[in-house]
């Protein structure tokens, strides 16, 4: 054969004739047939790796046998011929090796997910539970706002619960008790919660007493932290800003979520006073002095006892001294017992201190 018809092949035909020499004369070294074929030491190469990536051919076992004359290509060295593999058995071969192959990828990607399941499946499942998923919105819109709570009035299946800080205004009074007789027909259970100060303003009072004869459930507190609606352990709505209740409302859906500001307000109303069984008044805090009730109010509003000092001109040590003076004279365990007894008493009323730094 010609270098010039050898070379006209593409490289696979090189690779299948090289293979068919092979066949026919199986005590030839592939080198010897690739230079009888007159390959170039690039083809050679090449038409090795297709042989044997198909599993054509393979390296013998064990050492070299003695060389033929034919077997010696431009040099002493003793070079073992290649095992040849007949088509057949190498197509199965191939085939079992790919079926081996998948065999472990199927393995692996059982293994894979298995793991996963047991990982994230308890999680997964979870969150595929109907109302499992949290959805939280800030809303602006006062319009907004009250459609969503009239929208409660509907949507409400067991339960509502609000507490206020303020007053119910003049104009939506008669609205609040008309939803009321709706939810309380249908065996929604309401409780609602104000503070003691609006428990004392003329109107509130009518307004309470006419809510507590439709059936919910009133309950006066001496400190009601935010403006708060919660219906069915799966909605929420309170201000971003609890110092200010014309502030943005934040719109919450979801149990995983509500149920937090459920136990806020538990809270809060196992600390409250049922409507119409107010406790008699408490006594005490006539015995303090103008520079304990302004640390008594100081601290109420959140301020540190390094503030405290600062506005008062004294130091640490005075303002312990202080706190432990005013715990004394509210007959208190506490800071907060002593704030909540403040509270009742009316030593926190008028303007708040303000933060500075």
């Amino acid at each position: 054969m010609s270098k010039n018809a050898a070379g006209a092949r593409t490289g696979s035909e090189q690779a299948l004739a090289l293979y068919q020499e092979l066949r026919a004369a199986p005590g030839e070294t592939f080198d010897a047939v690739a230079l009888r074929l007159q390959l170039t030491e690039t083809e050679r190469d090449r038409c090795r790796g297709e042989l044997t990536d198909l599993g054509l051919i393979e390296p013998a076992p064990g050492p070299a046998p003695a060389p033929e004359p034919a077997a010696v290509v431009a040099s002493d060295a003793v070079v073992a011929p290649d095992v040849v593999i007949p088509p057949d058995v190498a197509l199965l071969r191939l085939l079992q090796h790919e079926r081996d192959r998948l065999e472990s990828r199927l393995a692996e990607t059982s293994r894979a997910h298995t793991t996963l399941e047991t990982l994230a499946g308890p999680f997964l499942r979870a969150g595929m539970e109907p109302g499992s998923e949290v959805e939280v919105e800030i809303v602006d819109e006062p319009a907004r706002i009250h459609r969503e709570l009239a929208d409660l009035t509907n949507t409400v299946k067991t339960s509502m619960h609000s507490m206020l800080t303020g007053s119910v205004r003049r104009e939506e009074m008669a609205l609040e008790l008309g939803r009321d007789r709706d939810r309380i027909a249908r065996g929604v259970r309401v409780q609602a919660m104000y503070s003691h100060r609006v428990g004392q303003v003329p109107e509130m009072v009518q307004h309470l007493a006419e809510r507590t004869a439709l059936g919910v459930e009133v309950r006066l507190s001496p400190v009601v932290p935010m403006n708060m609606v919660l219906a069915d352990e799966n909605f929420a709505l309170l201000p971003t800003d609890p110092h200010d209740p014309d502030s943005a409302a934040i719109l919450a859906r979801g149990p995983g979520l509500v149920r937090s500001y459920r136990a806020l307000y538990e809270y809060c109303w196992h600390a409250a006073t049922p409507y119409g069984h107010e406790e008699s008044a408490e006594h005490g805090g006539d015995g303090l002095t103008e520079q304990q009730r302004a640390a008594l109010r100081m601290l109420a509003s959140g301020i540190k006892d390094e503030q405290v000092a600062r506005n008062l001109g004294v130091s640490l040590r005075t303002v312990s001294r202080l706190i432990s003076e005013v715990m004394q004279e509210l007959d208190a365990a506490s800071r907060f017992e002593a704030g909540v007894k403040a509270a009742r008493l009316g030593l926190l009323d008028g303007e708040p201190y303000e933060h500075t730094t």
